[in-house]
């Protein structure tokens, strides 16, 4: 997205990733909250305050990513703390809070083309242009990415909702190494190609193309 470093766009861009990461981990925090789980809230999650939410590697990767442009790279917040056994159902439960993470970005995404169909992105000024339109596509990005199922990644908690049980061993086993596996994704840039799809999809659904 950054081919060289923009001053202009870097400031407007920061705080879409802010309200990206933050409202994707207040979705999972509310969810559960709402599934009989108060394990985020108590853990001081249940809000859209930044600084609840990020992890300050992941934010270094995050900004230098965006100075640099290097595609290698892979930002993240402090993943929401859950406990299942609150849960009713944990299956149906689980896959609830992981989704609402993704639901949350899509919502987000959705909200600002709606605005913009009905405000000129032009009235906003380039500014406002490229704030507007980094909100859609940083957020359908966000989307596309945590529903990968991989882990810790969310859509290998969906995945782990449908998955047979006499398959959880190799889920489980996946489990350990999956964080390594989304390095050599992301260092190869395999991963661009597997979310291109994703992405492509999301991006008709909220509207925007």
């Amino acid at each position: 997205m950054f081919r060289s470093f923009d001053p202009i766009e870097f400031i407007l861009v920061i705080p879409v990733l802010l309200w990206g990461l933050s409202f994707h981990e207040f979705c999972h925090a509310y969810s559960a909250k709402l599934l009989g789980d108060d394990t985020a809230e108590r853990a001081g999650r249940l809000t859209l305050n930044p600084l609840s939410h990020l992890d300050p590697v992941g934010t270094l990767m995050i900004i230098i990513l965006l100075i640099t442009g290097f595609p290698y790279l892979v930002g993240w917040a402090k993943p929401v703390p859950v406990s299942s056994r609150h849960f009713k159902n944990i299956r149906r439960d689980m896959i609830i809070v992981s989704i609402a993470g993704i639901a949350g970005n899509l919502l987000t995404a959705i909200t600002f083309v709606t605005i913009a169909r009905f405000i000129p992105l032009s009235v906003l000024g380039n500014a406002g242009e490229i704030f507007f339109r980094r909100m859609i596509e940083i957020n359908v990005c966000l989307a596309a990415f945590n529903i990968l199922p991989i882990p810790p990644l969310d859509g290998s908690k969906i995945l782990y909702g449908f998955l047979p049980f006499e398959w959880l061993k190799f889920y489980y086993f996946l489990e350990r190494y999956g964080f390594y596996i989304l390095l050599i994704l992301v260092f190869t840039n395999s991963v661009r190609y597997i979310m291109s799809p994703v992405m492509s999809f999301f991006l008709r659904l909220v509207g925007y193309i």
